[in-house]
């Protein structure tokens, strides 16, 4: 079979096949719409392996394939889940080596929010410039394109050193999921919702104003950190809470935290992604693996 084959396995699994950047023919998903399945949360991570390993197999409907990029939360390393804290039993899971044995195939497992960066640079026609995305939902996402050494988990950079910021699910104080991610706002706001916090604040109440200042300053906290470190360029925001995000806000607060002059000019820009956007990114990822092999 001609092509790359891309998949996304986050809360649900999405898979298609890629052809020059494009996904060629219909995704499939599982649960497939209106129907139900087990959420990947409660998935034992064997049943994880035999459910993504079973979607491929199922679009390829037997044929051979050479490339698989499977893009996964937490934190991957030379193909092994070190830490994924929403998908917590697969900590330690050699998925890159069992997907391969699994499907004979190569196989690359990445961050998701890595794959998210790859497939916006394909979209953006940017695959020859560095990408940078933070997805914004439950949790918070950073994603780098080209992929690099590292850790990468953007979402737990410190951004606050008050002790009573202790909201982040990993159990870490002062983190930027701690602020941004929705499950980290529901701690904190046991009352409202994300989406009332936010519509209260432009109503005046006060607590929630004040909280939507620190949601935009963390942001532009982590990337102002990420400036320092990676250097200048334009960030892309996408996810569910992209819609909450005030743009001349927080360029106003990135502006105020990075001063020097050769590290000036980045630029915001809130984008849709869909799961197109990780599967085209995954297959990317995985070719350009298959040609430095």
């Amino acid at each position: 079979m001609q092509g790359i084959v891309g998949v996304l396995a986050a809360d649900h699994v999405a898979a298609a096949l890629v052809v020059e950047n494009r996904v060629s023919g219909l995704i499939r998903l599982y649960p497939e719409p209106g129907a139900e399945g087990e959420a990947m949360a409660s998935l034992h991570a064997e049943d994880i392996i035999d459910l993504i390993a079973r979607e491929v197999a199922q679009l390829t409907k037997g044929q051979p394939v050479d490339t698989i990029g499977v893009g996964f939360p937490g934190i991957i390393r030379d193909g092994v889940v070190e830490e994924s804290p929403n998908l917590q039993q697969t900590k330690g899971c050699r998925l890159q080596e069992r997907l391969a044995a699994a499907l004979n195939a190569r196989v690359l497992v990445l961050n998701d929010a890595d794959a998210t960066a790859a497939g916006i640079a394909a979209t953006q026609d940017r695959l020859e410039t560095l990408v940078r995305v933070w997805t914004l939902g439950v949790g918070i996402g950073y994603g780098r394109y080209p992929r690099s050494q590292g850790v990468w988990e953007g979402g737990h950079m410190v951004v606050s050193l008050d002790p009573k910021e202790r909201y982040c699910g990993c159990g870490g104080i002062g983190h930027l999921e701690g602020v941004m991610g929705q499950a980290a706002m529901r701690r904190r706001f046991l009352d409202l919702e994300p989406d009332e916090v936010f519509t209260a604040a432009q109503a005046g109440d006060p607590r929630c104003a004040a909280f939507v200042k620190l949601w935009h300053r963390s942001l532009a906290a982590a990337t102002a950190n990420s400036i320092h470190l990676d250097g200048p360029g334009k960030f892309f925001i996408s996810g569910l809470s992209a819609r909450f995000v005030d743009v001349p806000l927080l360029s106003q607060y990135l502006q105020e935290m990075v001063k020097m002059s050769s590290l000036q000019g980045s630029l915001f820009e809130v984008i849709t992604t869909s799961d197109e956007t990780a599967i085209v990114g995954a297959a990317i990822n995985a070719g350009r693996a298959r040609t430095a092999a």
